[in-house]
């Protein structure tokens, strides 16, 4: 049963049906993998509820890190592109805009402030050699980055976006995904919020119109496709 199944009442259901929502896209032919500020603050220590972290996602996070491993080792072996975006504000705050009128965390280093250690991508799946490192300010790994300068050098038409939080980075990535026209794949197993109910509708809103939520599995067997094919 999908995560959101439990929210649905028959009305939903039946609107759902009649609307013909949430078709399957597919995997286009090229595929990139994009993994969302998978970073300190975002998910915390791997061995506790690290206090320090008020930002963490704790276990949820931690569980999708050894998926998106996964995904990442995949991707690489084909020679598929993969990018990270890293959430990096200054400490001053000078470049948080209207953001720092919700919230913020200026105080402490275990935020996502730039040369601290809650900015830095954690270590069970640094970037490698090859991959492309983008610093973001915004929700969407688009705005304010050269991501979609990659995509069209690479000819890519489909993105694998993995990573958090489900309900902001990762939603707002893949919605601009879809106003560019590409093919979004969310692997909800390597996605993670801190809030259960957030991670769940997300999954269910980009499922409905702008991408085909599946598993980590689905994915691994479209890159091993493409490794059988030669691609």
């Amino acid at each position: 049963m999908a995560d959101w199944e439990q929210h649905l009442s028959e009305h939903d259901r039946a609107v759902l049906e009649r609307g013909r929502f949430a078709r399957r896209m597919g995997f286009g032919q090229r595929a990139a993998v994009i993994v969302i500020d998978c970073q300190n603050y975002m998910v915390g220590s791997r061995e506790l509820d690290d206090e320090r972290y008020p930002s963490r996602c704790g276990p949820a996070g931690w569980a999708a890190v050894d998926r998106i491993a996964d995904v990442v080792t995949a991707a690489r072996a084909v020679k598929a592109p993969v990018f990270y975006t890293r959430f990096v504000l200054d400490p001053t705050g000078n470049d948080i805009g209207v953001y720092g009128l919700k919230r913020d965390l200026l105080h402490t280093p275990y935020w996502c402030l730039a040369d601290t250690i809650g900015a830095e991508i954690i270590d069970d799946i640094a970037p490698g050699v090859d991959d492309i490192v983008m610093v973001k300010k915004k929700p969407s790994a688009f705005h304010g980055t050269p991501l979609l300068g990659h995509l069209i050098q690479r000819s890519i038409d489909t993105l694998v976006i993995v990573g958090g939080a489900t309900s902001n980075c990762v939603r707002a990535t893949v919605f601009d995904a879809a106003s560019h026209n590409y093919r979004a794949i969310v692997p909800s197993d390597c996605v993670f919020d801190r809030i259960e109910i957030s991670h769940s509708i997300s999954l269910f809103d980009m499922d409905r119109q702008f991408a085909d939520v599946v598993e980590s599995s689905d994915v691994l067997n479209y890159f091993a496709g493409v490794e059988s094919n030669g691609a």
